[in-house]
């Protein structure tokens, strides 16, 4: 796979600029009939994490679509400058897709996309559309919250932790569903979160891990792109459930679980689209029924009759039958934010910006 970086993108001009997945530049005839998709990240794909599960989407449409497709991959395109004069050049290029893969990346694309009406642009994790964007989202809580009975089952403390990156609602959801899973399995448990206030740290979240352990947590998870905290973790003998990407490989003996994002039906959904004539600037959230939110292998530590537990409440959850924010349900400070046999809607869910009873820690 050929990309661009920050680097390179700083002196990207439109002559010699368009680089072509598996493929070198759009020279060919064949190139040049291509549908010509763009896709940005606002960072690198690492072994694990966010922008690895779009290095994966990519592939996935590039094995699908094959030869009608001439991709462009630009990486850590973080600077909100850098990413207006970005898409700018994309749309200019002739590019027919293009898909932003950072909430970051929301403000310069608004900015851009109106100059650019017959262009079709994809938002992933943004909040609003317009009249040429569209945006794609993850029910992350529903991941999360199987996660959670696992944890549940598996704790000798009742102690859980996670290593969060910033207390926004995407963070908040789905660290949220997980004490409301661990809890549906026993009430007693809590966790006890740590905010790191950035996307990427090692050291910062290698401290955060270890002081999780020292604070008596057992089963620690974190929501980061490296898997400092599920090597720290499993180090000392705690268990590991990761977000984003299947951490396994960091804690081979101590990963229970992850809920992992497939981005995959997005991006071919939106090329087919796009190709057909049919695409429409709409909001798309999808969960573990859409196959959007996967849960990775459960180790076997796991006893046989969870695990089969577990396949049953993602069943539930795909079907309905079972929504992670059913009431009731109390906040830190024990205010009811769901009344007995409600449920949260969606917008509130997106928008959450609260810590459930239970979660041992603040938001400051």
């Amino acid at each position: 796979m050929m990309k661009m970086t920050r680097r390179d993108i700083l002196g990207y001009g439109g002559a010699t600029g368009a680089l072509v997945l598996a493929g070198g530049f759009a020279s060919s005839a064949r190139a040049q009939e291509a549908m010509k998709i763009a896709i940005v990240n606002s960072s690198p794909a690492n072994e694990v994490g966010w922008s690895k599960q779009h290095e994966l989407a990519t592939k996935a449409l590039k094995a699908e679509k094959g030869d009608a497709v001439s991709l462009t991959v630009l990486d850590s395109i973080f600077n909100p400058q850098d990413a207006e004069r970005v898409f700018r050049q994309l749309a200019s290029e002739g590019n027919q897709l293009i898909i932003g893969t950072s909430f970051s990346l929301g403000a310069p694309m608004h900015k851009v996309a109106p100059r650019f009406p017959d262009i079709a642009f994809e938002h992933c994790a943004g909040i609003t559309t317009g009249k040429n964007i569209g945006v794609f989202d993850a029910k992350y809580h529903e991941g999360n919250y199987v996660s959670g009975v696992a944890a549940a089952h598996m704790t000798k403390s009742k102690k859980l932790g996670w290593v969060l990156s910033f207390p926004v609602p995407a963070i908040l959801s789905p660290v949220n569903a997980f004490l409301q899973g661990a809890r549906s399995v026993d009430p007693e448990i809590t966790c006890n979160v740590i905010f790191l206030n950035t996307w990427y740290d090692p050291g910062k979240e290698k401290e955060a891990a270890r002081a999780l352990l020292s604070q008596g947590c057992d089963v620690i998870g974190a929501m980061t792109d490296t898997g400092v905290t599920a090597q720290a973790s499993a180090d000392k003998g705690a268990y590991v459930v990761a977000f984003g990407s299947d951490h396994s490989q960091f804690a081979p003996e101590h990963h229970l679980t992850a809920c992992t994002f497939d981005w995959s039906s997005y991006y071919i959904g939106a090329t087919t689209d796009v190709a057909n004539g049919t695409w429409e600037a709409k909001y798309r959230w999808g969960g573990i029924a859409e196959g959007v939110i996967k849960m990775s292998p459960y180790s076997e530590v796991i006893p046989a009759s969870v695990r089969d537990e577990l396949k049953a409440i993602e069943q539930r959850i795909a079907s309905g039958d079972l929504n992670p924010f059913t009431g009731e349900i109390k906040d830190q400070n024990g205010q009811v934010k769901v009344e007995s046999g409600a449920v949260l809607s969606d917008e509130e869910i997106r928008g959450m910006d609260w810590l459930v009873e239970g979660m041992i820690g603040t938001m400051g």
